[in-house]
Formats: C-alpha cells, sequence, structure tokens
C-alpha cells in the first residue's frame, strides 16, 4: 500500500443527486419538487415554525408567568461556610472581596446576602448587601459584627 495508490471503502462515497439534467436522468422535468406551488418555485422558503396554515405550537400555548422589572439577584452564602472559611484562612473579615477571591461568588460586584444555615464559634466581622434575621442575630452572638454595605 502506497500513498499514491489508496482509495476510500468501497460502497462509502455516494454521488449527489443531480437534478434538473434531462428525462434521461430520473430526475429532470420538474426536478423533483412535484407540480406548482411554492415550494417548486425558485427563492422559496418556510418562516420558522410555519405549520402549513395550522395554528403554531407557539400560539397554541397559553402565555404564563411575568418578569419582575425590580427583583434584586443575591449570591447566598450561609454561616457554615462563612465559619470554614475563617477557620481555614484565619480571617476577621468576610466581604465580597474576600469571598469573590476564595470563588464563593462570581466577582466582587455582585449583590451578596448572608444566609443563617449552620453555627458560628468565632467573632467575624462580615460586609455584605443583605442579612437573614437569623444570620444577623447568631453572627451578633458569637460577638461579631454584622455591616450592612
Amino acid at each position: 500500500m502506497e500513498l499514491s495508490n489508496l482509495k476510500p471503502a468501497a460502497g462509502s462515497i455516494k454521488s449527489r443527486k443531480r437534478i434538473g439534467r434531462g428525462q434521461g436522468s430520473g430526475r429532470g422535468g420538474t426536478s423533483t419538487k412535484g407540480h406548482k406551488g411554492a415550494q417548486s418555485r425558485s427563492g422559496y422558503s418556510t418562516k420558522r415554525g410555519f405549520e402549513g396554515g395550522q395554528m403554531p405550537l407557539k400560539l397554541r400555548v397559553p402565555k404564563f408567568g411575568f418578569k419582575n422589572i425590580n427583583r434584586v439577584e443575591f449570591n447566598a452564602v450561609n454561616l457554615d461556610v462563612l465559619q470554614e472559611m475563617a477557620v481555614n484562612f484565619k480571617v476577621e473579615l468576610v466581604d465580597p472581596v474576600f469571598l469573590a477571591a476564595h470563588g464563593l461568588i462570581g466577582n466582587a460586584s455582585k449583590k451578596v446576602k448572608i444566609l443563617g444555615r449552620g453555627e458560628l464559634t468565632i467573632k467575624l466581622t462580615v460586609k455584605a448587601h443583605a442579612f437573614s434575621a437569623s444570620a444577623k442575630q447568631i453572627i451578633e452572638a458569637a460577638g461579631g459584627v454584622a455591616e450592612v454595605i
């Protein structure tokens, strides 16, 4: 076997349909497009979602719900996570910059809300955009400060 005599496997290459090349080809005349109608003419294309005049699916299905344009998105961080971070990195101040640096939130410009799952035994100063009532209570009970940015 040499590069000069390589061939594809038998039956793996099919020749394309040559339509509109006379009656003798078997695909002349209407060129496989049938008789008359838009689909037989040049430049024809359907709109996306068109179902031949039947009511399209997007119009048959009812609308529901709404988007609240005033919604404020928070990244939630629980107290058990803060406890673990404080123990591992020996810190006394936790803020969005610290959380972003350690991969708990996307970046420091995102809003952060501290939630009350878990316990906190270390005195921490926590700066965040929002606190749940239980989280604030637990932080202050441990001798820390819950500061709203």
